[in-house]
């Protein structure tokens, strides 16, 4: 369905009021968002599931855990965005504008990010370890994100052969991811 721009500037305001327990949540499913203008819009953990955010601008957008599951993004620009722990599962971010974006945690499995331009370079594995969660590693940062735990790569091998020094599954699993960030950093 077709937002109106003012309909979008309710519903973002009714959302403000809702991170603080008062308004309403985002709902912006099937929402035709093209070509919006929602720079430093606050979505935190909005649902824009399906939406068509081709061409929109979410330059600084706060879009921490925010539902993009088979959202188009074709060519938006998301510079300097905060997508920790967003779901963009079988989003469409063709031609996307990502440089300094907050990827951590955000779960890209199916994402077609061809084209996509980007300053970070990210490497994700799914359902891993006891908890069968997302990891991600930012090679620019040396910087992986494994549940709540978030540490250069050196510090997270040291952590996974002390925690799962029982349980050579969860250590095997960890321990292959490790080794072959430690391939692509060596090919690089």
């Amino acid at each position: 369905f077709v937002k109106t721009k003012e309909e979008i500037i309710e519903i973002i305001r009714l959302h403000q009021k809702w991170l603080n327990n008062k308004g309403k949540r985002a709902d912006l499913q099937n929402a035709d968002l093209q070509n919006a203008d929602l720079t430093g819009a606050t979505l935190i953990g909005a649902n824009l599931t399906s939406a068509n955010l081709t061409g929109a601008n979410l330059t600084s957008a706060n879009l921490t855990g925010a539902d993009l599951r088979n959202a188009d993004l074709t060519g938006a620009t998301l510079t300097g965005a905060d997508l920790t722990g967003a779901n963009l599962r079988n989003a469409n971010l063709i031609g996307a504008n990502l440089p300094g974006a907050d990827l951590r945690n955000a779960n890209l499995y199916g994402a077609n990010l061809a084209g996509a331009k980007t300053t970070k370079r990210y490497i994700q594995v799914c359902c891993i370890g006891s908890r069968k969660e997302i990891t991600t590693y930012c090679f620019e940062d040396d910087l992986i994100s494994c549940g709540c735990w978030k540490g250069n790569l050196f510090d997270f091998e040291a952590k996974v052969k002390d925690y799962h020094s029982e349980n050579k599954q969860y250590l095997n699993e960890y321990l292959f991811f490790i080794e072959y960030i430690k391939k692509l950093i060596g090919d690089l």
